[in-house]
């Protein structure tokens, strides 16, 4: 299968607590443990001590499940996985790399970004670091593995579709519930691109200016990763959907124009909303899709995977390539899936002695997103 870290970078954005816009948390004051408890359950199956077991108010378990179940399938030395710090709101029990980053503001304010050139800097600064973890090199050299970049950030796709519009790339992104809010979002980006001062397309060339003004601090980070690989000519697949697709658009506009393919699941690359085909054809990325199966399961888990909630988040998309690349099968993957869950879900209940139901509950009707 070759060598291959998973890189999950994780932060946090003021735009989640946007009304109808994320469902990562079942509420409002959850959703900013959201990405650490990820970070823990990819690390080591389970939230730590205090933190939640993130699911969307419709009872879909994180996609961290995913990623998770297929560690344990591979064997977590063989998915060996690195976490960086761009601006969590929340400890993490998870051992992180920082790169200066502070949360991110609402994307309607002036300036939500007022760190990113640190940010993006610093994490161009790592990559070389986080490609020798994997390989037990830590000081460099030959000793290097590919990097699978994933994110965790509620109210990831807003900033997203921020940064896209600031570009002057194509304006769509994806949702990880079946109704995709998209034109709120775009009236949330169109308010606050006009607090700053800025038109579409005005930052365009200017990567550092469009995260600054219109994104969130973990796009900065995974876009100076993308350069600094490409600058030590370090192998990089970016492991999601729209989010990472606007990262590489970031990347594209800092220079980098090596190849750079994207690993999603089916259900992003399915989703007529985001169009990330065309996405991914204007920004010259080769896009894979994943189809585990979902709908083939009869856990409630799967079902919801399978409605289209939670359709992308922390690796999901390539995780779910690198176990069909080590001829796991999608039964297996399914199985794990669904072993996760219900273990992470029995813990809950017996730590706070609730008797929550099981995911795969209703479906918000007014749409937002899981990232």
């Amino acid at each position: 299968m070759g060598d291959v870290t998973l890189v999950v970078v994780a932060g946090t954005t003021e735009t989640a607590a946007i009304d109808g816009i994320s469902a990562a948390g079942a509420d409002p004051d959850l959703r900013v443990h959201t990405p650490s408890a990820d970070l823990e359950i990819v690390a080591s199956g389970r939230p730590g001590p205090g933190s939640p077991v993130p699911v969307s108010p419709g009872g879909c378990p994180t996609p961290a499940v995913v990623t998770r179940a297929v560690r344990e399938l591979l064997g977590p030395e063989s998915l060996p996985a690195e976490f960086v710090d761009a601006g969590l709101g929340a400890p993490t029990a998870a051992a992180t790399r920082g790169v200066g980053a502070a949360p991110g503001g609402d994307v309607r304010d002036p300036e939500p970004v007022p760190g990113a050139a640190t940010v993006f800097e610093r994490a161009r600064s790592l990559a070389p670091a986080l490609a020798a973890s994997g390989s037990g090199d830590d000081a460099g050299g030959d000793g290097t593995t590919e990097l699978l970049v994933a994110e965790t950030i509620p109210g990831g796709t807003t900033t997203a579709l921020g940064v896209l519009t600031a570009l002057g790339e194509r304006a769509a992104v994806s949702s990880s519930l079946p109704a995709n809010p998209i034109e709120r979002k775009r009236r949330v980006v169109a308010e606050g691109l006009d607090a700053s001062g800025l038109d579409p397309g005005g930052a365009a060339g200017d990567p550092i200016e469009a995260v600054r003004l219109a994104g969130d601090p973990v796009l900065a980070a995974v876009a100076g990763l993308l350069v600094g690989c490409a600058d030590a000519g370090i192998d990089v697949t970016l492991a999601g959907g729209t989010q990472l697709a606007a990262a590489a658009a970031l990347a594209r506009h800092a220079g980098v124009d090596r190849r750079l393919p994207l690993a999603t699941t089916s259900l992003v690359a399915d989703d007529p909303t985001a169009d990330l085909p065309a996405l991914a054809g204007d920004l010259d990325l080769a896009l894979a899709a994943a189809d585990p199966g979902f709908a083939e399961g009869d856990h409630p888990a799967l079902a919801a995977y399978a409605r289209g909630e939670a359709k992308e988040g922390v690796g999901m998309g390539g995780a779910l390539a690198l176990a069909d690349r080590a001829r796991v099968t999608d039964a297996a993957v399914r199985d794990r899936i669904a072993a996760v869950t219900d273990r992470l879900l029995a813990e809950r209940r017996a730590s706070d002695g609730s008797g929550d139901a099981e995911p795969g509950g209703s479906t918000p009707t007014d749409g937002g997103d899981r990232r």
